[in-house]
Protein backbone atom coordinates (compact mmCIF):
# COMPACT_ATOMS: atom_id res chain seq x y z
CA UNK A 1 0.00 0.00 0.00
CA UNK A 2 1.28 3.46 -0.91
CA UNK A 3 2.12 5.84 1.94
CA UNK A 4 0.75 9.34 1.27
CA UNK A 5 2.88 12.32 2.30
CA UNK A 6 2.11 16.00 2.80
CA UNK A 7 4.96 18.53 2.54
CA UNK A 8 4.58 21.66 4.69
CA UNK A 9 7.53 23.93 3.88
CA UNK A 10 7.58 27.57 2.80
CA UNK A 11 10.74 27.32 0.68
CA UNK A 12 9.88 26.16 -2.82
CA UNK A 13 13.37 24.83 -3.55
CA UNK A 14 13.37 22.66 -0.41
CA UNK A 15 9.91 21.31 -1.24
CA UNK A 16 11.04 20.54 -4.78
CA UNK A 17 14.13 18.74 -3.50
CA UNK A 18 12.12 16.66 -1.04
CA UNK A 19 9.58 15.76 -3.72
CA UNK A 20 12.36 14.74 -6.13
CA UNK A 21 13.82 12.37 -3.54
CA UNK A 22 10.45 10.97 -2.47
CA UNK A 23 9.45 10.36 -6.10
CA UNK A 24 12.34 7.86 -6.19
CA UNK A 25 11.13 6.00 -3.07
CA UNK A 26 9.05 2.93 -3.84
CA UNK A 27 5.85 2.89 -1.79
CA UNK A 28 5.69 6.63 -1.14
CA UNK A 29 3.91 9.46 -2.93
CA UNK A 30 3.51 13.18 -2.23
CA UNK A 31 -0.23 13.84 -2.18
CA UNK A 32 0.03 17.55 -1.47
CA UNK A 33 2.18 20.56 -0.64
CA UNK A 34 1.58 23.58 1.61
CA UNK A 35 3.57 26.72 2.34
CA UNK A 36 2.09 27.33 5.81
CA UNK A 37 0.15 25.62 8.58
CA UNK A 38 -3.13 27.39 7.76
CA UNK A 39 -3.17 25.68 4.34
CA UNK A 40 -2.23 22.40 5.99
CA UNK A 41 -5.14 22.52 8.46
CA UNK A 42 -7.57 23.43 5.66
CA UNK A 43 -6.50 20.45 3.54
CA UNK A 44 -5.72 17.70 6.04
CA UNK A 45 -9.18 16.16 5.79
CA UNK A 46 -9.10 16.32 1.99
CA UNK A 47 -5.65 14.76 1.60
CA UNK A 48 -5.66 12.46 4.68
CA UNK A 49 -1.85 12.04 4.62
CA UNK A 50 -0.18 9.15 6.43
CA UNK A 51 2.90 11.27 7.19
CA UNK A 52 3.24 15.06 7.36
CA UNK A 53 6.71 16.52 6.79
CA UNK A 54 6.48 19.79 8.72
CA UNK A 55 9.05 22.58 8.84
CA UNK A 56 9.79 23.31 12.52
CA UNK A 57 9.59 27.10 12.16
CA UNK A 58 6.16 26.85 10.55
CA UNK A 59 5.02 24.45 13.25
CA UNK A 60 6.22 26.77 16.00
CA UNK A 61 3.97 29.50 14.58
CA UNK A 62 1.23 27.44 16.20
CA UNK A 63 3.19 27.03 19.42
CA UNK A 64 3.95 23.74 21.18
CA UNK A 65 0.35 23.56 22.35
CA UNK A 66 -0.81 23.98 18.76
CA UNK A 67 1.44 21.14 17.63
CA UNK A 68 0.08 18.96 20.43
CA UNK A 69 -3.49 19.78 19.41
CA UNK A 70 -2.80 18.94 15.76
CA UNK A 71 -1.24 15.61 16.71
CA UNK A 72 -4.24 14.82 18.91
CA UNK A 73 -6.89 15.91 16.37
CA UNK A 74 -5.26 14.02 13.47
CA UNK A 75 -3.99 10.80 15.10
CA UNK A 76 -3.97 8.96 11.75
CA UNK A 77 -1.27 11.32 10.47
CA UNK A 78 2.25 11.05 11.84
CA UNK A 79 4.41 14.16 12.03
CA UNK A 80 8.05 14.23 10.85
CA UNK A 81 9.58 17.57 11.87
CA UNK A 82 12.21 19.04 9.54
CA UNK A 83 14.67 21.53 11.04
CA UNK A 84 18.11 23.05 11.13
CA UNK A 85 20.21 22.23 14.21
CA UNK A 86 18.50 23.73 17.27
CA UNK A 87 18.24 23.57 21.07
CA UNK A 88 17.97 19.90 22.19
CA UNK A 89 15.42 20.96 24.81
CA UNK A 90 13.21 22.28 22.00
CA UNK A 91 13.57 19.00 20.09
CA UNK A 92 12.55 17.10 23.21
CA UNK A 93 9.53 19.37 23.79
CA UNK A 94 8.36 18.99 20.18
CA UNK A 95 8.59 15.20 20.47
CA UNK A 96 6.76 15.29 23.79
CA UNK A 97 4.06 17.42 22.14
CA UNK A 98 3.29 14.48 19.86
CA UNK A 99 5.61 14.61 16.85
CA UNK A 100 6.86 11.13 15.96
CA UNK A 101 10.05 12.09 14.16
CA UNK A 102 12.71 14.79 13.99
CA UNK A 103 14.99 15.04 10.95
CA UNK A 104 17.73 17.58 10.34
CA UNK A 105 17.59 19.34 6.98
CA UNK A 106 21.23 18.39 6.42
CA UNK A 107 20.14 14.72 6.11
CA UNK A 108 20.64 12.86 2.84
CA UNK A 109 18.04 10.89 0.90
CA UNK A 110 19.01 7.63 2.65
CA UNK A 111 18.28 9.08 6.09
CA UNK A 112 15.02 10.61 4.86
CA UNK A 113 13.93 7.18 3.64
CA UNK A 114 14.98 5.67 6.98
CA UNK A 115 12.91 8.25 8.87
CA UNK A 116 9.85 7.67 6.67
CA UNK A 117 10.16 3.90 7.03
CA UNK A 118 10.30 4.25 10.82
CA UNK A 119 7.18 6.43 11.03
CA UNK A 120 5.34 4.27 8.54
CA UNK A 121 5.77 1.21 10.76
CA UNK A 122 4.70 3.05 13.92
CA UNK A 123 8.18 3.76 15.26
CA UNK A 124 9.74 7.09 16.16
CA UNK A 125 12.78 8.64 14.48
CA UNK A 126 15.43 11.04 15.74
CA UNK A 127 18.41 12.14 13.66
CA UNK A 128 21.44 10.26 15.03
CA UNK A 129 23.59 13.41 14.91
CA UNK A 130 21.48 15.08 17.61
CA UNK A 131 20.51 11.98 19.61
CA UNK A 132 23.28 12.50 22.18
CA UNK A 133 22.25 16.10 22.92
CA UNK A 134 18.56 15.19 23.15
CA UNK A 135 19.49 12.32 25.47
CA UNK A 136 21.21 14.78 27.81
CA UNK A 137 18.09 16.96 27.71
CA UNK A 138 15.93 13.94 28.50
CA UNK A 139 18.13 12.95 31.43
CA UNK A 140 17.76 16.42 32.93
CA UNK A 141 13.97 16.40 32.63
CA UNK A 142 11.30 13.73 32.22
CA UNK A 143 13.00 10.47 31.27
CA UNK A 144 11.68 8.09 28.60
CA UNK A 145 10.32 4.70 29.66
CA UNK A 146 13.04 2.30 30.72
CA UNK A 147 13.34 -1.12 29.21
CA UNK A 148 13.34 -4.13 31.53
CA UNK A 149 15.12 -6.22 28.92
CA UNK A 150 18.73 -7.05 29.92
CA UNK A 151 21.54 -5.85 27.70
CA UNK A 152 22.82 -9.45 27.74
CA UNK A 153 20.16 -10.28 25.15
CA UNK A 154 22.35 -8.61 22.55
CA UNK A 155 25.14 -10.30 20.61
CA UNK A 156 28.64 -8.82 20.53
CA UNK A 157 27.97 -7.35 17.08
CA UNK A 158 24.68 -5.83 18.24
CA UNK A 159 26.41 -4.26 21.25
CA UNK A 160 28.97 -2.78 18.90
CA UNK A 161 26.23 -1.31 16.72
CA UNK A 162 24.36 -0.01 19.77
CA UNK A 163 27.50 1.86 20.84
CA UNK A 164 27.76 3.42 17.38
CA UNK A 165 24.07 4.40 17.42
CA UNK A 166 24.63 6.04 20.81
CA UNK A 167 27.55 7.98 19.35
CA UNK A 168 25.30 9.39 16.64
CA UNK A 169 26.70 7.40 13.70
CA UNK A 170 24.48 7.08 10.63
CA UNK A 171 23.61 3.71 9.13
CA UNK A 172 25.96 4.37 6.22
CA UNK A 173 28.83 5.32 8.56
CA UNK A 174 28.30 2.16 10.60
CA UNK A 175 28.20 -0.01 7.48
CA UNK A 176 31.42 1.52 6.13
CA UNK A 177 33.25 1.33 9.47
CA UNK A 178 32.26 -2.27 10.17
CA UNK A 179 32.61 -3.54 6.62
CA UNK A 180 28.93 -4.51 6.45
CA UNK A 181 26.12 -3.75 4.04
CA UNK A 182 23.55 -1.10 4.93
CA UNK A 183 20.87 -3.80 4.92
CA UNK A 184 22.83 -5.86 7.45
CA UNK A 185 23.24 -2.87 9.77
CA UNK A 186 19.53 -2.07 9.48
CA UNK A 187 18.70 -5.69 10.28
CA UNK A 188 20.92 -5.60 13.39
CA UNK A 189 19.31 -2.33 14.51
CA UNK A 190 15.85 -3.83 14.10
CA UNK A 191 16.87 -6.87 16.16
CA UNK A 192 18.34 -4.62 18.87
CA UNK A 193 15.05 -2.73 19.13
CA UNK A 194 13.02 -5.94 19.30
CA UNK A 195 15.25 -7.56 21.91
CA UNK A 196 15.31 -4.48 24.13
CA UNK A 197 11.69 -3.52 23.35
CA UNK A 198 12.79 0.05 22.62
CA UNK A 199 11.69 1.46 19.29
CA UNK A 200 13.25 4.91 19.01
CA UNK A 201 16.85 6.15 18.83
CA UNK A 202 16.63 8.39 21.91
CA UNK A 203 15.40 5.46 23.98
CA UNK A 204 18.22 3.23 22.72
CA UNK A 205 20.83 5.82 23.59
CA UNK A 206 19.39 6.38 27.05
CA UNK A 207 19.30 2.63 27.69
CA UNK A 208 22.92 2.32 26.53
CA UNK A 209 23.97 5.00 29.03
CA UNK A 210 22.02 3.43 31.88
CA UNK A 211 23.48 -0.02 31.16
CA UNK A 212 27.03 1.33 30.99
CA UNK A 213 27.46 0.49 27.29
CA UNK A 214 28.47 4.11 26.69
CA UNK A 215 28.93 7.18 28.86
CA UNK A 216 27.72 10.71 28.18
CA UNK A 217 31.37 11.76 27.80
CA UNK A 218 32.13 9.00 25.26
Amino acid sequence: MTCNLLLVENHLLIRAGLRAWIDEFVGYTVSGECSDCAQMVDRLTQWAPDIILLDLKLGLNLGLQGIAQMCAVYPASRFLILADPCDPQLVLKVMQAGAQGFLLKSANDSELRQALDALRTGERYLSPSIAHEVLSAALSSEQPRQSNAPISRLTARQLEILRLIARGKSTREMATGLGLSIKTVESHRSQIMKRLQIFDVAGLVLHAVREGVISLDD
